[in-house]
């Protein structure tokens, strides 16, 4: 059982960052869930919760009355205690027992992936600490959280593998189904037809998942497919991702609607997307344990100036597990909203895309975006690259 792998992870993850204790502080997980939850329970929690666990592989849950099966059917937690009027003392009794010098709690500035104790939450807490003499020890849980998401296993890796394997068959699907004339919303409804009949969740919001986007003049990004119709002489290109067994997909392709007469590509349009090619290769080999995030942007930004394009206004890339961005380290430059994150080092295990993306004027945007595995020596392609453009035709299907 995955929960069982992680909490196991996360023991060893505290005895090599030096802390006694982890501590995940929760309450009405369906309104306001920490992010690292799935990993320690499948369910939500209504009550106060409080899930300990020490350096030393001892596991402890201190859950309301009714949650408790739940958490004891894991099979996860050396002990499991319930409650009925309050947490604070079996909480207490708990940490007195423990006596750790440090305990490892969930909130970050610069990481929203291990940022899930609310503000309020923290207050109780701290009260609750206080009265036993150990508000002191509270210090943030972001390098294990961090790790602990970041660091994929093998059952995790195979699941986005699959998730990988239904986004590159559906993608082959609808490639023949568009057509001038189709609309962005109909080459989405076709996919999300596909998704339905494999009983598939999208990988982020139905609305923007599958987002299509046809010819100049679009949002580009993060916006629900319109009624714009396909033209021919436009680039077209999709954003799109699904989940299996709760680890996602994410993954964009560019299309190419041929003019009357044409066999292939205009002359812009074949050196915007050679260019992008370079640029996703420059990435790939920059990509090995202990290269910074930001180096890796850097290498795939420096192949699009040279060739004269604007930079890419977002990241290289991002990190994918049971959210479409997930983890703390980006690919992306030093820019003051990604806070710390670009100067992460790489480490074997880590899931990104790889994403850049520039603009033919006058034919839209040409953007690819594939799914890469940092190995102990270097990379390793989880998706099959796009490394042809589609070519669409000009007679309706």
């Amino acid at each position: 059982m995955l929960i069982k792998e992680k909490i196991h992870q996360a023991a060893e993850l505290l005895r090599e960052f030096g802390c006694d204790c982890w501590l995940t502080f929760v309450r009405e997980t369906a309104v306001n869930g920490d992010p690292v939850l799935p990993f320690l329970v499948p369910g939500d929690l209504t009550w106060h919760s409080a899930f300990l666990v020490g350096r030393d592989g001892r596991t402890r849950a201190i859950v309301g009355r009714y949650d408790r099966q739940m958490v004891v059917d894991t099979g996860a937690y050396d002990d499991v205690t319930s409650y009925v009027t309050g947490f604070r003392e079996p909480l207490q009794a708990v940490l007195k027992e423990l006596n750790p010098r440090t305990i490892a709690v969930n909130f970050s500035e610069g990481s929203e992936i291990c940022d899930g104790l609310t503000h309020g939450m923290y207050l109780t807490l701290e009260k609750t600490l206080e009265e036993i003499g150990m508000a002191d020890r509270l210090v943030s849980a972001e390098k294990l959280v961090s790790a602990l998401r970041e660091r994929k296993s093998a059952a995790e890796i195979s699941r986005i593998r699959e998730a990988i394997r239904h986004t590159e068959e559906i993608y082959a699907l609808v490639a023949p189904f568009i057509a001038p004339g189709k609309t962005e919303k109909e080459i989405a409804d076709f996919m999300y037809a596909e998704i339905v009949r494999r009983g598939l969740p999208t990988a982020w919001s139905r609305e923007t998942c599958p987002a299509v986007y046809t010819g100049p003049d679009t949002a580009q990004a993060h916006y629900n497919p319109t009624g714009r119709i396909v033209r021919p002489g436009h680039l077209l290109n999709m954003d799109f991702g699904v989940k299996v067994d709760h680890y996602c997909s994410d993954m964009q392709r560019t299309f190419y609607v041929l003019e009357k007469g044409e066999t292939e590509a205009p002359v812009d349009v074949q050196k915007g997307f050679e260019t992008l090619l370079r640029s996703i290769e420059a990435a790939r080999e920059a990509i090995r344990p202990g290269a910074a995030g930001r180096d890796v942007d850097a290498a795939s930004r420096a192949v699009l100036a040279a060739a004269g394009y604007e930079e890419f206004p977002h990241a290289l890339g991002h990190q994918v597990g049971r959210f479409a961005h997930d983890g703390t380290a980006i690919l992306g430059p030093a820019w003051e909203k990604y806070a710390q994150k670009p100067f992460r080092t790489l480490e074997p295990g880590m899931v990104f895309t790889i994403e850049p993306r520039l603009t033919v004027p006058g034919r839209g945007v040409a953007t690819i975006e594939d799914m890469i595995l940092v190995t102990e020596t270097g990379s390793e392609w989880l998706s099959h690259p796009q490394t042809e453009l589609i070519l669409v035709g000009r007679e309706s299907r």
